[in-house]
């Protein structure tokens, strides 16, 4: 199949590494991929494999870029491609209104967020061939804009055989000697960028309560901010600085091999207040580190444990869960081991590029 995955996206996260993934597997099986970026991205070297003539630019401002649809349009035509998938809430009506022009391509689109489409979209996207949620929470919003028929849950996948083939030890001894870390105190971390939706102050709160009963513990934040003024960094740095916490946080912009982290990590914490699937959540699970998690949609979905979860922005909580999995190693290497177990059961890239490749040969299905 000849397939244009489309993503307007400027900076690189979760959505963005499903992209990544895809577009790579798809070609490794040998369909032809086309993908359509915003000039201004920062990630396009990630799709180094594309061939340079099957990456098209194409500026998308907003939802009705009508300019940007037909020019998307032009490149469907040129490269006879049968089905356009787009990533991004904005691309999606130039992505439909592209479709319509070029009459027979299918229009797939996949939504990573739980928050809710606005409801024009029902009539705006009328030749919609399938919407993808990334699970089942983001289903069931997709389901009060869509048809029931026209949605198709498929979770996020990871490549589960490369956290498999690591050396655990070994790999989290090097991150820690990198960063000048002791072997043998407890280090808890956080992945994400860096916005209050994340949860990095409710973070730094309960490192500030862990680290009373704890006063060896070490803690990690591994993201970047990405505004302009670099407010919300300096707001979480301040606070460290008022816990006199300093010496025992360590700030990372990006970890592009999240392996050794992991592999460092005791626990890995997602304060999000709100999370439609969490990759790096699944990250965590995949190579055996205990998690932390808020309720949300995504952590719901993912922990097999639910003993691990906590309310939204609840920092003593949070805290709780900390100290009580650092008090009991036995207990936490349990809550690890399942966790491995589950995300190596259901929440391999291999079947989610099966399932996303059925959904593409359903669009023909019946069709000469």
């Amino acid at each position: 199949m000849r397939i244009l995955q489309i993503s307007s996206a400027k900076t690189y996260g979760g959505g963005e590494r499903h992209f990544v993934d895809l577009c790579r597997e798809l070609q490794e099986r040998g369909h032809d991929v086309f993908v359509a970026l915003r000039p201004t991205n920062v990630w396009q070297e990630r799709l180094d494999f594309i061939p340079p003539a099957n990456i098209f630019h194409v500026s998308i401002r907003n939802s009705f870029g009508i300019l940007s649809a037909n020019r998307i349009a032009g490149f469907i035509r040129d490269n006879n491609i049968e089905i356009i998938h787009a990533h991004v809430a904005r691309d999606y009506i130039p992505a439909s209104i592209a479709c319509a022009l070029t009459k027979n391509t299918k229009f797939v689109l996949t939504r990573h967020v739980l928050f809710p489409l606005k409801p024009f979209n029902r009539f705006a996207l009328k030749n919609l061939s399938r919407a993808i949620a990334v699970s089942s929470g983001v289903g069931t919003s997709l389901r009060k804009v869509f048809p029931s028929q026209k949605i198709t849950v498929i979770t996020n996948g990871i490549d589960i055989q490369s956290s498999s083939n690591v050396d655990r030890g070994k790999l989290g001894e090097e991150f820690r000697f990198l960063h000048n870390i002791p072997f043998d105190v407890p280090l808890i971390g956080i992945v994400g960028e860096l916005i209050v939706l994340k949860g990095q102050r409710d973070f730094v709160l309960a490192a500030n309560e862990a680290a009373k009963k704890h006063p060896e513990a070490r803690f990690v934040i591994v993201g970047k901010d990405n505004t302009v003024d670099k407010k919300f960094r300096r707001e979480l740095k301040r606070l460290v600085k008022v816990f006199r916490l300093e010496e025992r946080f360590l700030w990372l912009d990006w970890v592009e091999d999240t392996a050794p982290l992991f592999a460092a990590l005791d626990i890995f914490v997602s304060a999000s207040h709100t999370e439609s699937f969490g990759m790096a959540i699944l990250e965590a699970m995949a190579s055996g580190t205990a998690v932390v998690a808020t309720e949300t949609e995504g952590a719901k979905e993912l922990l097999p444990d639910r003993e691990l979860l906590v309310p939204v922005q609840d920092p003593l909580a949070i805290a709780g869960k900390i100290c009580k999995l650092l008090d009991d190693p036995k207990k936490r290497m349990h809550f690890a081991g399942n966790a491995r177990s589950f995300a190596h059961q259901n929440f391999s890239l291999s079947r989610m590029i099966n399932e996303t490749e059925s959904v593409y040969r359903g669009l023909f299905a019946g069709e000469k």
